[in-house]
């Protein structure tokens, strides 16, 4: 409920900041059609003229897009032309101006709607109490209907900014194919990755020792000292104690079980507690992701807890996951030295990892600190 309260009440933000962006742009509109209708047939000065009536067009328009992200939860992508934006601003005004309605019928049927607590100071006729509820119905009907409008009007909103300011269809096909080809390809690389992280790990850790392992026994076996082989032992169960605990480590930092038995709270939490350093875990997904979506998300709050703690020294870390219009939303913000490399090893497996999912990593790591890990992860 607390989630369509705030989603309802952006969207009418949104729906407000558009029709004052509409009234800029209704005489934006007039003034661009007569200037360019009066040079129509002189192509030397319709060039002049178009050039700056498209510069302000795409103000107008990277405005919107600002304010379709901002308010609509609507991502609208840049590389569309001057001329597609004056298209759109010459049919978007309109939408302003309903959105407004929309608004300002909220408005009304919210003072009707209410009327019945003050009413009563207002009207002293005998028939009032009849009038404060037959107001109070209406407009609580009124403010119904409204609130209805403004998902329609932001329908509207993002259809018609997907359909003026998008790629064609060709393109659009075009570049899901190479995004496509290029995920798959990071897909195999970071698999690559984590083979060799594996052996690495193995090699440097859990092999070595049993190694030591195996010699503590053999000199254990070859001496005749009863003192020499009690030590000797008790260091043999001292290095197979460690390895275990190596070989768990390694375990857990290839997949953590808790990810599946308990979910990813759970695994978040566990993160946490394993962390050196205070570990803030803000956890606010009402149901679990799905597999795929969870497992990439932990993975982003591990490995940018690891990465802190080993470069930034920070003194505290603070780790949130929510949901916003479809998308998993997973920040990790530390108080540390900063100056993170996003280029680095993790931080571009990260990223290859969530661009697999179609999903969006942030790197703000400036020197000095914070740094903040941000990814958007798409979610049904």
């Amino acid at each position: 409920m607390r989630d369509i309260a705030r989603r309802g009440t952006r969207r009418g933000a949104g729906l407000v900041t558009g029709a004052a962006t509409a009234a800029v742009e209704v005489p934006f509109t007039i003034l661009a059609a007569l200037v360019l209708a009066l040079v129509a047939a002189w192509p030397a000065g319709r060039r002049a003229v178009l050039r700056p009536v498209l510069a302000c067009a795409r103000t107008l328009t990277e405005l919107e897009r600002a304010r379709l992200k901002a308010w609509l939860g609507v991502r609208v992508p840049p590389a569309y032309e001057d001329a597609q934006a004056l298209r759109y601003l010459s049919c978007r005004w309109a939408l302003g101006v309903l959105g407004g309605v929309v608004m300002l019928s909220v408005a009304i049927g919210l003072a009707y709607g209410t009327v019945w607590i003050y009413g009563w100071m207002l009207l002293d006729d005998i028939r009032s109490p009849w009038s404060l509820a037959f107001s109070s119905l209406g407009g609580l009907f009124l403010l119904f209907l409204a609130t209805q409008g403004i998902g329609g009007v932001t329908e509207l909103e993002r259809q018609l900014a997907r359909r003026l300011l998008g790629p064609r269809h060709e393109d659009e096909l075009e570049r899901r194919i190479a995004e496509l080809s290029a995920s798959r390809a990071a897909v195999v690389d970071a698999v690559h990755d984590e083979r060799r992280r594996i052996e690495r790990d193995l090699h440097d850790g859990v092999q070595q020792r049993l190694v030591a392992l195996g010699m503590l026994i053999g000199r254990a076996r070859r001496s005749q000292d009863t003192d020499r082989v009690d030590r000797l032992l008790r260091q043999a169960h001292e290095e197979s104690r460690q390895a275990l605990d190596e070989l768990r480590e390694v375990a857990w930092r290839i997949y953590p079980t808790t990810l599946d038995e308990a979910g990813l709270r759970a695994a978040l939490e566990t993160v946490a507690e394993r962390a050196p350093v205070p570990v803030r875990v803000a956890y606010d997904l009402t149901e679990e992701p799905d597999q795929a979506v969870a497992t990439v998300a932990y993975f982003v709050v591990c490995e940018a807890v690891t990465n802190a703690v080993k470069h930034a020294e920070p003194s505290r870390i603070a780790v949130a996951v929510g949901r916003d219009e479809g998308m998993v939303c997973v920040s990790v913000e530390d108080d540390g030295c900063g100056g993170a490399n996003a280029s680095g090893s993790g931080l571009f497996g990260l990223a290859r990892r969530v661009a697999a999912l179609d999903g969006i990593l942030g790197v703000i790591s400036p020197p000095g600190g914070p740094t903040l890990v941000t990814a958007e992860l798409p979610c049904a």
